[in-house]
């Protein structure tokens, strides 16, 4: 037995019959009833904990399709495997429909993490700290923007006088952000590779960094890393659940935060588009 397999025995508490790796943290696990899960590997401390509280929350909502938690311990995680399909024109209206009933599901504020997840979590490999606050702009610029912001300068990847673009962003946001909205149930990291469309015609979310947040900035991931019929997914949720005025325009203000995310991630070649973000928002 190798220790994926080991721990999937454990946490199903099923024989396991195969195991096929995917990649070197993730592999598919075969199970003696014949069903197939995917058992995931993260090393930094408190990964699998807010993972799977934020897929638990998440699922909680009965809205979007989430692949069930079998279990987790310090290191590994145990979700099902989703059996996957073609996206369609249908699916996507359907999940923006879903989207948008997981978005009103709220959350306590913003910044909230899921039940049981820690304050310290992160979003894809990037830690992430779900401090709370109850003004968006202000919670925005404070725990999502500045201090990837300041990470990126110390690390040389955005240069001191470029931040200040940034740096004025984050003082005009209360101008900037729109009407008020209540915190929203966010995945949180919405991009497409983690929107999986199943074979029964259903969307699964996978891999979230769960919190409290507002619902324009899952929307604005969508389009950052595209998604398959995303007007489709738009005219699903907004039939559902319209956006409020000047939601367009907002769209590169909410992707200032994964932009950067990637920027501290990746490096220099990064830098250039949450700086570009800023100042066409600045301008706009």
């Amino acid at each position: 037995m190798t220790a994926s397999t080991e721990v999937v025995a454990r946490l199903t508490g099923r024989a396991v019959t195969g195991e096929r790796p995917l990649s070197g943290a993730l592999a598919e696990v075969t199970l003696d009833d014949g069903r197939v899960v995917i058992v995931k590997r993260a090393d930094a401390p408190g990964a699998t904990r807010a993972e799977a509280a934020g897929l638990r929350w998440l699922a909680g909502a009965g809205t979007v399709r989430i692949p069930d938690v079998h279990g987790h311990d310090g290191i590994w995680l145990v979700v099902d495997r989703v059996a996957k399909g073609r996206p369609s024109r249908e699916a996507a209206v359907r999940f923006g429909r879903d989207l948008a009933a997981l978005h009103a599901a709220g959350a306590p504020a913003f910044g909230a993490p899921p039940p049981d997840g820690p304050t310290d979590a992160y979003i894809g490999l990037a830690p992430m700290r779900n401090e709370t606050g109850t003004d968006w702009p202000v919670w925005y610029a404070e725990h999502r923007v500045l201090p990837y912001l300041r990470r990126a300068v110390d690390q040389g990847t955005v240069r001191s006088g470029e931040a200040a673009v940034v740096e004025r962003l984050c003082e005009r946001l209360p101008e900037l952000a729109g009407p008020a909205e209540p915190p929203a149930r966010l995945h949180g990291d919405l991009w497409n590779g983690n929107v999986l469309w199943g074979v029964d015609g259903h969307v699964r979310l996978i891999d979230p960094a769960a919190h409290g947040g507002h619902r324009e900035t899952d929307l604005a991931m969508l389009r950052l890393f595209g998604c398959p019929h995303l007007e489709q997914v738009l005219d699903g949720y907004q039939e559902a659940a319209p956006l409020a005025d000047g939601w367009a325009d907002r769209v590169g203000v909410h992707q200032l935060f994964p932009l950067l995310v990637h920027a501290v991630l990746f490096g220099r070649s990064y830098a250039d588009q949450p700086l570009a973000v800023a100042r066409s928002a600045l301008a706009g």
